[in-house]
Order: structure tokens, then sequence, then C-alpha cells
């Protein structure tokens, strides 16, 4: 239950992964009564003042957002457009981007907490039991969708899955192109099976921090659930996030190396488009 504005701006890896992200967050912007900081309206019910807290925070939240981060992600942007056109992309330039994004990340983190810790704190024993619940038919359901799938099958649909992200980008894809995105899945193998059960260990970090909810060691716990995940990551998936970050960032640099001079007409275009709805959201003409 990481933030969702959090993950509405997980620009994880690379450039065109990340743009995916920034199209969510326009649209978002467009449709502010379906966007929530936290998911907590997938885990349990809140009350009447619970949900007027959130949508109160929500508003304030948007609007520091929207007035102050927004501004940096259209520098970003023309970085990217810059690596692109300048036949720039290489390994060293996604690991920059890659950390301007974790930076952008941690200040939206960091505005969130203490309204997070507040909406937290006031859940009763029983939505906390809700929780619990829902989040055991949440691992169990990705556990069942992700992981007791035939491993060729994870992999032909991870295959599939990164073809739709892409071609927004790049167009339709070469079948070299394919090929690529198909040795990269393949190259992931049972990543899966930590990534799941890292979100397990996540949730029930929460669980136990709102068992004591109530004390004052409440809101560090929940910062560091919520601005320092990575010091809770299970070892074994911090060696699987490693290898997908790396996997991801030479994915990107070889579908760049490999594409049509069409393809990267298209790209800046794409790039050139989102970088056009950004300016134009009302906050950054005020």
């Amino acid at each position: 239950m990481p933030p969702r504005l959090s993950k509405a701006l997980l620009l994880t890896i690379g450039f065109a992964l990340a743009l995916a992200a920034c199209s969510r967050i326009d649209l978002a912007y467009r449709n502010l009564d379906r966007l929530v900081p936290w998911s907590l309206g997938d885990y349990l019910d809140m009350n009447r003042e619970q949900k007027a807290l959130l949508d109160a925070r929500l508003k304030q939240h948007l609007a520091w957002h929207c007035k102050t981060q927004l501004p940096g992600y259209l520098d970003w942007l023309d970085r990217v457009r810059g690596m692109v056109a300048n036949d720039q992309v290489t390994d060293q330039a996604l690991q920059q981007r890659t950390r301007e994004v974790r930076q952008a990340i941690g200040r939206v983190a960091a505005q969130v907490t203490p309204s997070a810790t507040e909406l937290l704190r006031g859940m009763s024993d029983a939505q906390v039991a809700e929780m619990r619940e829902a989040f055991r038919d949440d691992i169990s359901e990705r556990q069942k969708r992700y992981v007791d799938t035939p491993l060729p099958k994870q992999i032909a649909r991870r295959t599939e899955r990164m073809e739709k992200r892409l071609t927004p980008w790049f167009g339709e894809l070469t079948p070299v192109q394919k090929q690529r995105v198909q040795a990269w899945s393949q190259a992931l193998g049972d990543q899966n099976r930590e990534w799941i059960a890292n979100r397990a260990h996540w949730q029930q970090q929460l669980l136990l921090a709102m068992n004591q909810r109530n004390d004052a060691s409440f809101e560090p716990r929940l910062a560091t659930l919520l601005q320092r995940k990575e010091s809770l990551w299970t070892p074994e998936y911090r060696a699987a996030f490693q290898n997908t970050e790396q996997q991801a960032r030479s994915l990107l640099v070889d579908l760049v190396q490999q594409s049509t001079p069409q393809q990267r007409r298209f790209l800046q275009e794409r790039l050139g488009k989102v970088r056009t709805d950004f300016s134009e959201l009302k906050c950054l003409k005020e």
C-alpha cells in the first residue's frame, strides 16, 4: 500500500516506462476525484470523517505537487528528449535519469507521510483487521496470477506486456526489437516470486506498525515504510531488483539503437506531446 501518488510517479527505470507513468500523472490531474494518495480504499472501508480528511489532504498535496514539482518534470523531459535527439541513450545516462526520478518520489513520499500517519493512526481495530484480510487476499491473488503460472507462460506474458508498453512510444516494434524484448523477459526469469514475497514482507511490516499506531514510534516507522522502502527489502528481492534495473536499462539502450528513423521521430513527437500536456496544466499557468 505505498502512496498512490508515488505509484503514479514511479518512473523507476529508463525513460520509456517512465513516460508511461507521466501520462498517468497527467490523467490523474484531469480526474482528481479518482486519484487518492494512498490506496486505502483498496483495502478497507473508510467512514465519513476519514473520507473527508482524505479528500482535504488530497487537494492540498496535489496543489503542492503541481505547483512545486511539475516544473522539474518539464526539465527532466527536456533532458530525455535531448538524450534521444543527440543519440546519447546510454546506460550511464539512464542511471542518472533514474536517480532523479527516485529523488522526485522521495520528495512526494516525505510530503504525504504526516497525512498518512494521521489517517492510519485513526483506523479502528476492525479496519486494521479488514486491512490484514485484504492483504492476505492480495498476496494470494498475485501468487496465483504471477507465480503459480508455469515459468514459460510468465515469460510470454511479460513479453506481451512490455511490447504493449513500448508501442505507444516507438510505434510498431520491428522483428529484431521483439526478439530483444523476449530476451529481456527471459533474463528476468522467476523474478515474480521474489517480488511478491517482498510485497508480503512490506505488508507485514505495515501491519506490525499498525499494532502500535498510538505509540510515538508510529510516525518514524511509517516514514521508513513510505520513504525508505529499500531498507526493508528482503536480500533476495534486493538482488532481483538490481538485475531488473540493469536488464531494463540494457533493453532500452538496445531498442533505441535498433530503432528506425521513423521510430525516433515517433518517439520525439510523443515526448513533445507529453511535455505539452504537462506545461498546459492549470497550476503551471497560475
